[in-house]
């Protein structure tokens, strides 16, 4: 098994760590200053091939890296924005079946996450195939202490009918997938109405943050699927979450990772969640959220001095 990673500016994408691990340590980076972040592979990598190929272009790549990867069975890429665009032209390149959004790979059978992660279904593949491997539902320890084993690899870009990239715009903290968002306001049944959805829409853009939700919250149909975070959404590890009525059942806080900051917002002082946080305010988590949309996105008054 093979992963393939995409780098931009020697920057590894979220589910990295997982694809590689998922691959026995075997990898391939391809994109712009790949040897950059194959040294940062140390603890999961054993073995890593470099393509120094510049901005991405997925068409231009999968038919390059025909020739490195035709002897490979099972070629996987994480289930990155990158990996995502580059999987299904790679797997037409190689004439494979692809299959999308695994939690498990191996060469004999395929976990795949279906209808918002509500169903697994195990499929026998065939014995060559591509899959993409849904980020933050496997894991990755890094066990190992000595760097990978690098090589420089050189390919030959051929001229093929590609996507023409016209600009690469900063993500939008409102539509960036969780699982690469850094900041994360969640929901929970705290919350009393919908509208409080928007109210965290509001905030997470004067902050930066994505905003998530517990499974009651979707349930209710107040956010999407998408934005649920748990056992049966998706798997964040962002560097903060703020929780906004959340009680912490273990379905949503084992969706969690590994924040470096929570923060915790319940009128409940003995409720997981609050024991789980770095800060725990003990109030209404809709009032407070009032007073957060009234201070930070609410148009200040120019005779009002806030510090």
């Amino acid at each position: 098994m093979q992963a393939v990673v995409v780098i931009r500016g020697g920057e590894l994408p979220a589910g990295s760590d997982e694809t590689i691990a998922e691959c026995g340590g075997r990898a391939l980076l391809i994109g712009s200053d790949t040897h950059m972040a194959a040294t940062a592979l140390v603890g999961v990598a054993t073995d890593v091939q470099v393509v120094e190929a510049g901005a991405f272009h997925p068409g231009t790549w999968a038919d390059a890296l025909v020739p490195l990867l035709a002897h490979e069975a099972v070629i996987v890429l994480p289930g990155s924005p990158d990996g995502r665009d580059l999987a299904p032209r790679l797997a037409v390149a190689l004439g494979r079946t692809l299959f999308a959004q695994a939690t498990r790979v191996s060469a004999d059978r395929v976990e795949l996450s279906r209808m918002a992660g509500t169903e697994l279904h195990q499929v026998h593949p065939p014995a060559e195939f591509v899959a993409t491997l849904q980020t933050g539902v496997r894991g990755a320890e890094r066990m190992l202490t000595t760097p990978p084993h690098i090589t420089v690899v050189d390919v030959a870009l051929p001229e093929v009918r590609d996507a023409t990239v016209l600009d690469v715009l900063p993500p939008d903290a409102a539509t960036v997938d969780l699982t690469e968002a850094p900041r994360i306001l969640g929901g929970g049944a705290g919350l009393d109405a919908a509208e409080r959805f928007d109210q965290l829409s509001q905030l997470g853009v004067a902050l930066g943050a994505s905003v998530g939700a517990t499974r009651v919250i979707t349930d209710r149909g107040w956010i999407g699927h998408d934005r649920q975070i748990g056992t049966t959404g998706v798997v964040v590890d962002p560097l903060l979450y703020i929780a906004f009525g959340v009680s912490g059942a273990v379905q949503h806080t084992s969706g969690l990772g590994q924040p470096e900051h929570v923060i915790s917002v319940n009128i409940d002082p003995h409720c997981p969640m609050m024991q789980l946080a770095d800060l725990a305010v003990v109030g209404d988590a809709n009032l407070i959220l009032d007073e957060l949309v009234a201070l930070l996105v609410a148009p200040a008054d120019p005779g009002v001095h806030r510090d």
